[in-house]
């Protein structure tokens, strides 16, 4: 029997990876972007030389590689592809490090206000009650230039459902209070202060006065206003043409406002898995360009001169590249956008120049471009579901296509019909498997019936919604939109029906709860590895997946959790649920209670006992669970009690020093200083703590305290 050896592997691999030769090069935006994931997985913010040594230390394995082992084939190769995905994961450290510290802006440190803010309104928003609006380079108060964020974000309040006469550009003057970005509602929750530092807001808050216009700046606008204005103008008319929520839904679709859509229509598209028509992304680029293709080219075909004599299939190409740049404008440029229409420009110039138009090659030149110029899109489920459907769309085709084609060949207009119908379900089914883990990880919940949804919603989509969109957009010089859209609103009302139908069906949805980044980036680096390569042992991209579903299946959940300004607290329970401090639904009870995959917390009352494990007074809670006692205190009165018979004391006042019983004090100056808390308690008498800024680390993007409260 032979024995094994260490360059019997190394062979192995390297005759695998001869086979993929073309394939190869996929995989630096792949180390691009575990660049990027591990500079924001750092618990502090990296030294401003680590980039480059990361790339010097690749470039020298790389020249000492090509020197030094030339006699040693096997060494030499896989030491080289070492050090070019090193390098390109260099590339993307320093892309993501760059872009922190390029989006740098102050950030209020506590609350302000009420105080007079004034300056230039960017954007506005319409949303159930009001509108929501940002301001940048904004005056508040008497503060000093140098402390002033670059932009803040204000919600609105108002019963009247006219839009304000407000344009984006003009200076506005209003009465707010503004505070700093909240914090995540438990540690590796979302973390909303670093979406807002590379957003840079540095302030968010509410009006309580109505925006006053102090001066209107149409005339030297900036071309990014004008489109803002231009897409302002047309929401609110679709909406006037198209009440209720078909407008709301046909505004989202053609201007990328979403504000406006009731929530119960949100919470049904997205229980029927239909949220992702909401969301202008590749699905209405893609069908954007592709119908304008098509018509543009049918259109050209029919002058027998033009078909004859000129290349109509690149004028067609052209045209519609022109026209999935306007919808890019119209629809706000947000990061999804910019990466759709990145996709479908390559889709486009690839038919210019007689190339294949989809390809893996494509979409890796597609990611490599938006991790370079968005590092940070990398962690939002945007970047995430959207690219992980159209690689599992690309790479199953590839399977099928030989066979999809050779069918289509051989029939008629009923298999063709067929085939259609086939494909949307193989997309739908392939979309969702592909996606499924990024919306567990970031939403907590899975749609049981997409597939039922989409089989109707998305053909509506195609034929009927989105080619009407366009004619309305061709109308509306010309007054006429209203012909284009009082149909299309037929068409948005039936999908509406259709999700309101499907997601009242039972077990519509399967909540999911809370798992590890760690988790979903070995899922992620799994499927990789099964839609990147085409030969067999692809087959090993199972491997990290099942390492992934076992490491989410035995984390264990927090048994206690108390949010940064003490108000609430949460206890898990010997069943598996959550009692929550307080009835009322907030964003931190509710983060709270999707984290560990149900629907509801059930609530204790102030004054009595619920159990033989937890029992209230006036003062405070007292918690017996896995041999430890735990106080949760509210009154200063019951700390001198608590502090002797507790193991565990977290008080949302201050805890005197004498307190020193306990094995573990949480206090108001702790949830303070570090966020929220959540706290383990295991069978063999164990204790764990995790804040929010712990799960953080010291980053740019780190709260800065002002004083302590």
């Amino acid at each position: 029997m032979e024995r094994f050896h260490p360059s019997n592997l190394a062979r192995l691999f390297l005759a695998a990876l001869d086979l993929e030769q073309e394939r190869r090069l996929f995989w630096l935006p792949v180390a691009l972007g575990m660049g990027v994931a591990l500079y924001f997985s750092l618990s502090h913010e990296p030294a401003p030389w680590t980039a480059p040594g990361l790339i010097a230390v690749a470039l020298a394995v790389l020249l000492a590689a090509r020197r030094w082992l030339v006699g040693f084939a096997s060494g030499q190769q896989i030491a080289m592809l070492g050090s070019v995905l090193l390098l390109s994961a260099g590339i993307g450290f320093g892309a993501a490090q760059w872009r922190a510290n390029y989006v740098a802006a102050p950030v209020i440190a506590k609350r302000i206000g009420p105080v007079e803010i004034s300056g230039a309104l960017e954007t506005l928003e319409h949303r159930r009650g009001g509108y929501r609006i940002v301001i940048e380079n904004p005056r508040i108060g008497r503060q000093m230039p140098p402390a002033t964020p670059a932009k803040v974000r204000l919600t609105v309040r108002t019963k009247d459902r006219l839009s304000p006469d407000l344009q984006p550009g003009d200076l506005v003057r209003l009465t707010g209070i503004l505070m700093p970005p909240p914090e995540a509602a438990m540690p590796g929750g979302f973390d909303f202060v670093r979406h807002a530092w590379f957003k840079r807001l540095g302030g968010v808050g509410f009006a309580i006065s109505k925006p006053v216009v102090e001066a209107r700046r149409s005339g030297g606008l900036l071309e990014a206003r004008r489109i803002e204005t231009l897409r302002q103008s047309i929401s609110d008319h679709v909406q006037t043409v198209l009440p209720g929520a078909q407008g709301a839904v046909a505004a989202a679709l053609m201007t990328g406002k979403r504000g406006a859509i009731p929530q119960e229509v949100m919470q049904n598209m997205r229980d029927a898995g239909l949220a992702h028509l909401l969301a202008i992304s590749g699905l209405h680029i893609g069908l954007l360009a592709g119908l304008l293709f098509f018509a543009i080219r049918a259109g050209f075909a029919a002058i027998e001169p033009l078909a004859l004599n000129y290349p109509i299939k690149k004028w067609a190409a052209v045209a519609a590249l022109i026209g999935a740049f306007g919808y890019l404008l119209l629809s706000g440029e947000t990061v999804p956008t910019q990466r759709a229409f990145l996709m479908t420009g390559l889709v486009l110039l690839a038919v210019m120049l007689d190339r294949q138009a989809f390809s893996m090659a494509l979409v890796a030149w597609a990611a490599g471009a938006v991790l370079l110029l968005a590092p940070e899109s990398l962690l939002g489920p945007s970047f995430q579901m959207s690219f992980a459907a159209v690689i599992a769309l690309i790479a199953i085709y590839e399977i099928l296509r030989g066979r999809l084609v050779q069918w289509r060949g051989q029939g008629g207009f009923l298999r063709r019909l067929m085939i259609y119908v086939l494909g949307v379900m193989v997309t739908t089914v392939v979309a969702s498997l592909a996606t499924g883990p990024f919306a567990a990880f970031h939403f907590g919940r899975l749609a049981s019936y997409g597939l039922a949804a989409n089989m109707i919603a998305v053909p509506l989509m195609a034929v009927c919604i989105m080619p009407l969109a366009i004619a309305a957009f061709a109308l509306m010089p010309f007054g006429l939109d209203s012909l284009a859209l009082i149909p299309m609103g037929w068409g948005i009302d039936l999908v509406l029906r259709v999700a309101a139908t499907v997601a009242a069906w039972p077990g519509a949805v399967h909540l999911v709860p809370a798992f590890s980044g760690a988790a979903l980036g070995l899922v992620a680096f799994g499927a990789l590895w099964l839609a990147l390569w085409r030969t067999r042992w692809r087959l090993a991209g199972f491997v990290p997946i099942i390492a992934a579903i076992v490491l989410a299946l035995g984390q264990p959940a927090p048994d206690i959790l108390v949010d940064s300004a003490g108000k609430y607290f949460a206890v898990a329970t010997a069943d598996g649920g959550l009692m929550m401090s307080s009835k009322r639904a907030n964003h931190t009870t509710d983060a709270w209670i999707a984290s560990r995959g149900l629907a509801i917390g059930s609530a204790w009352p102030a004054t009595t006992t619920i159990d033989e494990t937890l029992s209230c007074d006036g003062w405070s809670c007292f918690l017996r669970a896995r041999g430890r006692s735990v106080a949760l205190v509210r009154d200063a009165q019951a700390l001198r009690e608590d502090c002797q018979a507790a193991d565990i004391v977290i008080s949302v006042v201050p805890v005197p020093q004498k307190c020193r019983t306990p094995t573990l004090v949480i206090d108001r100056f702790d949830l303070w200083r570090r966020g929220a808390h959540a706290v383990w308690l295991s069978k063999e008498g164990a204790i764990r703590v995790v804040s929010v800024a712990d799960a953080r680390g010291q980053r740019l993007w780190s709260p800065k305290r002002a004083k302590k409260p």
